[in-house]
């Protein structure tokens, strides 16, 4: 569980999101962990992934597994 403070996190837009405005997502890496949230709702409920994870994540996306 992090314990980053997520108003002190710099959000970017994920490149696998949308770019016709439905599907947006954005991203913040943490110190220890990468955060995720809707962009269409920067204030509500955002996940908190271990580096570890997000990186075995997007290791599986490149490969046509998810």
């Amino acid at each position: 569980m992090s314990t980053e403070q997520p108003t002190r996190l710099s959000w970017f837009k994920s490149t696998y999101s949308s770019g016709e405005g439905g599907e947006c997502v954005e991203v913040a890496p943490g110190s220890t962990a990468i955060h995720v949230r809707d962009s269409k709702e920067p204030g509500g409920a955002q996940l908190a992934f271990p580096r570890s994870a997000w990186s075995g994540f997007l290791s599986d996306l490149g490969r046509g597994r998810i």
